[in-house]
């Protein structure tokens, strides 16, 4: 019985044509000479080694793909415009060498990446045909480096350590630390990044929805990040296809011959697109291969864009009882409130319309005070500036609750103010 439902929800899912290709790529990892160059990524592998060790997975995905196409298929809900889904990102950084062990600033340009290229303002994006410009499509979804831990400290959103291991593969020991590797945070209230070094030539791989909470997330290439040197995908767009796959896209190809990537605005393409074919290229009786999607295998230069479709399959995962539901009320991305030795500050009046007066307390730093709003997500607010004399503008912002955090470099601040 188990062994029929595993190969319903194969066909279901559109993986039944997978085994073939898995099983090509195992050979490519054991003889280099059928190795085909080009961008690497593991995540329908992956997917099938899970689903075959628990077939239980395969009924919570095709749970997942029913709450999907119920949400499509509602005129309110299918073509969703709304509120910005901000996630919090934790980045695990396992390093073996110094080299590994990216900085601050990568990171830093690597949540920059996702943000544009999630957002339609990658600055590639007006490189799209003609053919598909009115398909391209801000997803409305953003990230933020997590601020609190899943236990309420505050955090940077970055773990590093220190690992023996040198070369990773694709069984999920990077996400166990009893592995050498490091625990997800909570998968419900936080993304997962795992940068690490990959072997076998892989970039990267994700866990669709649905699958285990334990290793729920997304792991790269530590040289895939922006200024790496992964040299032709060295500019981070590896993070976004795999961030991709996290939020329910499968490869545009569909893992098979002119497959099904459950997108309907995207052409059947017959499969892979690498390096930076020049369009249209033309298969599958299609007018061009949408070859500069995120989804496809080309260059980090030669992809940029999501499709409409690809951007609401990604947004029914937040709709009420969706597999990510979860991360639209979670506060990772806020940080929490500290007790400050310090008096704390006086505002007026709050609420407030126009102008937010503050009465700071004595410091003792040099460079005075610097005030940064952000909503209850975490995402700073600059239509809000300070003067640096008492007065913050907020006349700009929209009607609702806010965080302001007032820092000298020595203590930090918090409270919160309506803007009404």
């Amino acid at each position: 019985m188990k062994k029929n439902v595993y190969a319903i929800a194969l066909a279901f899912l559109g993986l039944g044509s997978f085994s073939a290709q898995a099983q090509d790529q195992r050979m490519a990892k054991t003889d280099p000479a059928l190795i085909t160059p080009g961008r690497t990524c593991a995540t329908m592998e992956v997917l099938e080694a899970q689903m075959a060790a628990d077939p239980s997975l395969a009924q919570r995905m095709a749970k997942v793909e029913q709450q999907t196409a119920e949400v499509l298929s509602s005129p309110a809900t299918a073509n969703r415009i709304g509120a910005v889904v901000t996630i919090p990102v934790v980045v695990h950084v396992l390093y073996n060498t110094t080299a590994q062990n990216v900085s601050d600033a990568m990171i830093t340009a690597q949540l920059d990446v996702l943000n544009k290229d999630f957002s339609k303002t990658n600055t590639d994006a007006g490189l799209v045909p003609t053919m598909f410009a009115g398909l391209a499509a801000n997803t409305n979804v953003q990230f933020v480096l997590a601020k609190r831990t899943p236990t309420g400290a505050a955090t940077t959103g970055i773990v590093r350590k220190q690992t023996k291991v040198s070369s990773w593969s694709t069984n999920d020991a990077v996400k166990s630390s009893k592995r050498g590797g490091d625990d997800a945070w909570d998968a419900t209230k936080y993304l997962n990044l795992w940068v690490c070094n990959l072997g076998q030539g892989l970039l990267g791989y994700a866990q669709f929805p649905g699958g285990s909470p334990a290793t729920d997330g997304v792991v790269v290439l530590y040289s895939s990040l922006p200024g790496g040197t992964a040299k032709p995908y060295d500019k981070g767009r590896t993070a976004t296809h795999e961030v991709g796959h996290w939020l329910n896209l499968r490869h545009i190809w569909g893992d098979a011959s002119c497959g099904n990537d459950l997108v309907s605005d995207t052409p059947t393409q017959q499969t892979a697109n690498y390096g930076c074919p020049a369009f249209p290229h033309v298969t599958c009786n299609n007018q061009g291969d949408m070859s500069m999607n995120y989804m496809d295998y080309t260059d980090d230069a030669c992809m940029y864009m999501f499709s409409t479709g690809q951007a609401s399959r990604m947004n029914a995962l937040f709709a009420s009882g969706g597999a990510r539901a979860g991360l639209v009320t979670s506060q990772g991305g806020v940080a929490p409130r500290m007790t400050a030795t310090a008096a704390e500050v006086a505002m007026y009046p709050n609420p407030a319309s126009n102008v937010l007066n503050l009465s700071l307390p004595a410091t003792k730093a040099g460079k005075g005070w610097t005030v940064t709003v952000y909503d209850l997500r975490g995402h700073e607010m600059k239509q809000a500036t300070y003067n640096g004399q008492g007065q913050v503008q907020v006349a700009q912002l929209p009607k609702g609750l806010y965080q302001m955090t007032v820092s000298d470099g020595q203590q930090t601040l918090r409270q919160r103010f309506e803007k009404q």
